[in-house]
This record gives C-alpha cells, structure tokens and sequence, in this order.
C-alpha cells in the first residue's frame, strides 16, 4: 500500500519514457529543455503545495507514500511536478509532430476571453476558498503572459491536447484522490474549494493541471528553440 503513489507515478510516465527513444519521434533529445522547463514551473507549484498543506488546505494519507517527506510534502507529490508534465508535454510533442493543427489557431481569442472571464467571475464569487481564488489567479495569469506578453500561437493547440490529455488525468488524479481505493492519497478541506467534483477529482485540480501544462510547455518551447538556434 506503501508503493501506491510511487507506482502512479511510474505508470504514468514509463511508456512515454520509452516511446521517447523512437526514432520517429527522438524526444530523448529535449530531455535537457524538458527538464529545465519542468523544474522552473515546479518552483512556485511547489511552494503554493508546501503552504496549502501547512495550513490543512490539503495533506496526504502517509499509508500510501514511501515516507520520506520533504518541507512537509512527500517524495512522491515533488516528483509529481516531473513525471506529470514529462506525460503531458511528450504527448503534445507526438501530436504536433504527427498532426497538422495550426487551424487551431483561429481559436486563441476565444479560449483566451473565455477563460478571463470565467476566472475571473469565479475568483470574485469564491474569494472565501483558497484552493479556487489561487486557481483562479493562476489560471489568470497564465493565459494573460501567454496571449497578451509572450504572444504565443498555440494556445488553442495546447487546449486540444489538453482536452485529450483527459482521458489519462481521470484515472491518474481520480485514484489520487480516491477512485478505487479504500481512502484518498490526497485530502481536502471542503471549506477550500467549491466542492464540484468530476468523479472523485476537484474541478480545481483540472484548472489548475492546464495553467502548469501551459507554462511547462511555455518554457519547453522556449528552451527547444534556443538549441535549434545554437545547432544552426
């Protein structure tokens, strides 16, 4: 029971580890970008996980980690901030690789006005709940650097994918907080957030799994690009 959050974890991003030393898609070679990129965004993830679960926003049943806790998170949720966008960001790669989708773009606006406005009505609606208002702002914050101050293109892309992404994030995060086992591995305080659940999982934690995904990916680019350039 012990190995349960470890042995997410590993599924989760095995198969990508390894379908990235295919010659088709050789993402072994971003390994480097990858991991810059993961750990960037990891940083004020991190300290946001580090202070919710100092003050009983949420906190995590230990029967289910290996033990070894850091700065009051277990192992397992620091390498949650790694092995989940490797999954994310290695199936956005393969797509765009694979598939034409710059039709997407014409969709940029209209996910961007969307996403303010909703943000922002439920950040001023719910400001009582921390786990939402952060969310909110996060989210907020996100995709106005990204359209407004970065001016990236593929905002209606990465929202696809990340549409897609779904199908692995119900049973990842659905047994984190969960699914199919005797207690959840992640706990939250219902005063902290809306209390709207897709199965087992907050909303939050979907909303707040796009802003990261979005930054990752953000930097990923970014990295990649300045090592092109270097090579050529």
């Amino acid at each position: 029971m012990e190995y349960t959050y470890i042995l997410i974890l590993f599924f989760t991003v095995i198969i990508c580890f390894i379908a990235s030393f295919d010659r088709r898609i050789r993402f072994d070679h971003y390994f480097g970008s990858f991991l810059l990129a993961a750990v960037i965004v990891a940083i004020p993830f991190i300290a946001w996980d580090i202070w919710f679960t100092a003050h009983g926003v949420w906190w995590f049943d230990t029967k289910y980690t290996l033990g070894l806790v850091i700065a009051g998170l277990p192992l397992e949720e620091w390498l949650f901030f790694i092995c989940i966008p490797f999954s994310c960001i290695f199936t956005y790669y393969c797509i765009d690789k694979f598939f034409n989708l710059n039709w997407l773009q014409g969709f940029n606006n209209l996910i961007v006005f969307i996403t303010i406005i909703v943000c922002s009505l439920i950040g001023l609606l719910h400001h009582d709940k921390i786990y939402t208002l952060v969310t909110a702002i996060a989210t907020l914050g996100t995709v106005i650097f990204l359209h407004f101050i970065a001016r990236v293109d593929w905002i209606g892309k990465a929202s696809l994918v990340f549409t897609i992404l779904m199908l692995g994030f119900f049973p990842v995060n659905g047994v984190l907080t969960g699914t199919g086992i005797e207690s959840p591995i992640v706990n939250y305080n219902p005063d902290n957030f809306l209390g709207i659940r897709l199965l087992t999982i907050p909303i939050e934690d979907a909303v707040y799994g796009y802003s990261q995904f979005l930054l990752v990916l953000y930097f990923f680019k970014k990295f990649t690009a300045k090592k092109t350039l270097t090579k050529s």
